[in-house]
C-alpha cells in the first residue's frame, strides 16, 4: 500500500499552521507544484511559485483547484486543501473536456476487454468479479457491450503496474510526488487507447474500506476509457477523489448518468 511521505504532510502541516506560504519548505513547493502542474494544467518550470513573484501564481492554481473540488476559495495553503491534496485519487488530469475527451469515441459500440495480470491483494476470481461489474456499470446507461479475451490485445487492455510501466505516466509508489493516485486509464483510440493501469504499489479489496474498493476505482477508470473526465460533484463516480461505496448496493449516481446521456446525443459512445 502506498504510505504517504510523513516529512512532506509534516511539512506541510507547519506551513499551513505556523507559517505564510512565503516560508513553505523547497521540499513542500515540489510536491505543491507537482500536484498543481499535473492536475490543474502545465505549470511553468520556471515560475517559482513561492518565491520572488511566484505568490501570485500559486495563488490562482491554488484558487483554480479550490474552486474545481467546492472548498472554500482562499489561494492560500489551508488544511481543507492539504486535505484534498493527500487523499487517494485517480492519476487523471482535471483540466480535460467534461466528456469525449479530445473528440475521441470508439468506432463500434462492442468492445474487448483482457486482464493482462492480476493483483496479490486479492484472488483472481474477485478481480474478474470486480471488473466485470465495473464494466456493466456503463453498459446499464450507454450502447456500450463488453465481450473478455483471454489473449491478444482487447480494446480496453487491463493491468496492474508499478512506477515506470512503459505509457509515459509512471506511477509514483510510495514516493507520491505528485499525489496519492492509484490508477488511471487512457481516453478511446489506437494504442493504449481505452487501457487501465492500477498501481500495484497501492491495495485493491474486494469489499474492505482497508484499502481502495477495485470494484469503485475501475468503474471510475472504465469512465476515462469512454471518454468521460472528472466531475466536480463529490457524488459523482466520476469525482477524482476516492470514496467508499458499497459495491452490493451501488447505483451510478446521476451527474454521471447526465453525461452519458450528452454522449449519447453527441453521438460521442461508438
Amino acid at each position: 500500500m502506498k504510505i504517504f511521505n510523513l516529512s512532506v504532510l509534516l511539512s506541510l502541516a507547519v506551513a499551513v499552521y505556523c507559517a505564510p506560504v512565503s516560508e513553505v519548505t523547497v521540499q513542500d513547493e515540489d510536491f505543491v507544484k507537482n500536484y498543481l502542474k499535473h492536475f490543474f494544467n502545465r505549470m511553468e518550470e520556471s515560475v517559482p511559485m513561492f518565491r520572488r513573484g511566484g505568490i501570485g501564481l500559486l495563488a490562482k492554481k491554488l484558487s483554480e483547484m479550490q474552486r474545481f473540488f467546492g472548498l472554500h476559495i482562499t489561494g492560500t495553503l489551508d488544511p481543507e486543501t492539504v486535505a484534498v491534496m493527500t487523499k487517494p485519487r485517480c492519476g487523471f488530469s482535471e483540466t480535460v473536456a467534461r466528456y469525449s475527451t479530445s473528440g475521441s469515441k470508439w468506432e463500434n459500440n462492442t468492445l474487448t476487454y483482457r486482464i493482462k495480470n492480476y493483483t496479490l491483494d486479492m484472488l483472481e476470481s474477485e478481480v474478474d468479479d470486480s471488473i466485470d461489474k465495473a464494466l456493466q456499470v456503463w453498459a446499464k446507461v450507454t450502447p456500450l457491450r463488453f465481450t473478455k479475451i483471454y489473449s491478444g490485445t482487447a480494446d480496453i487492455m487491463i493491468s496492474f503496474e508499478r512506477g515506470d510501466h512503459g505509457d509515459n505516466s509512471p506511477f509514483d509508489g510510495r514516493g507520491n510526488t505528485y499525489g496519492n493516485t492509484f490508477a488511471h486509464a487512457f481516453p478511446p483510440g489506437s494504442g493504449t487507447g481505452g487501457d487501465v493501469h492500477f498501481d500495484d504499489d497501492d491495495t485493491f479489496t474486494f469489499r474492505s474500506r482497508k484499502g481502495s474498493v477495485l470494484f469503485i476505482v475501475a468503474a471510475h477508470e472504465f469512465g476515462h476509457s469512454l471518454g468521460l473526465s472528472h466531475s466536480n460533484d463529490p457524488a459523482a463516480l466520476m469525482f477524482s477523489a476516492y470514496v467508499y461505496r458499497n459495491p452490493d448496493t451501488f447505483v451510478l449516481p446521476q451527474d454521471d448518468v447526465n453525461d452519458t446521456v450528452l454522449c449519447s446525443v453527441n453521438d460521442r459512445f461508438y
